[in-house]
């Protein structure tokens, strides 16, 4: 993946601590689980995981509102809805998804593409009016990657559902403290 990022290990550790849910009591941070394309589909290992998060925030292709229903019994969420969500998770979530969170101006949508390559609905948008993290599913391809001329971070988690081309189902995890992004981690599970 040409200017992505692709991990293998199981961590990763992007610009920080070494523990993510041990260092964080030294400073006031909020715990993010990033995923995306479920396509229905929610396991206990999912959920454990969305239990060690403030936030969960998923970018669409949810796939059943079970899947949400789950995560939002256990924590607050922000999703959109995505390409093969029906009419029921698309009367529940946007399309879009554009607020702040701590100091970081956040813009969650499913199609958004990837710096150079920005899907034509929300080119112009992103444009004129960038956020500081952008976040899309769709691809199923894990990528995190800069925007240089726009001054964003691009995170897409891939895909944790089952359905789908990729070999690994992944997941992001990281911090925002104030208007800084820390602490990013690659979960991957098995297919």
């Amino acid at each position: 993946m040409a200017g992505g990022l692709l991990v293998k290990p199981q961590r990763y550790i992007f610009a920080g601590r070494h523990d993510y849910d041990n260092n964080l009591a030294c400073a006031k941070m909020k715990k993010i689980l990033l995923l995306s394309d479920t396509h229905g589909y929610i396991d206990d290992k999912i959920l454990a995981y969305a239990k060690k998060a403030d936030e969960v925030w998923h970018a669409g292709d949810i796939g059943d509102l079970a899947v949400t229903d789950a995560i939002k019994a256990i924590k607050p969420m922000h999703a959109v809805y995505g390409n093969i969500d029906n009419h029921e998770i698309r009367q529940e979530f946007p399309l879009n998804d554009r607020f702040m969170c701590e100091g970081v101006d956040v813009w969650i949508t499913h199609i958004g593409g990837y710096p150079g390559r920005y899907s034509p609905a929300i080119r112009e948008e992103i444009r004129t009016n960038p956020p500081k993290l952008f976040i899309c599913g769709h691809s199923h391809i894990l990528k995190v990657m800069p925007d240089r001329k726009l001054n964003l971070l691009l995170m897409n988690p891939g895909a944790v559902g089952k359905h789908g081309f990729h070999q690994v189902r992944t997941m992001l995890r990281f911090t925002i403290g104030g208007d800084k992004i820390d602490n990013l981690e690659v979960i991957e599970m098995k297919r």
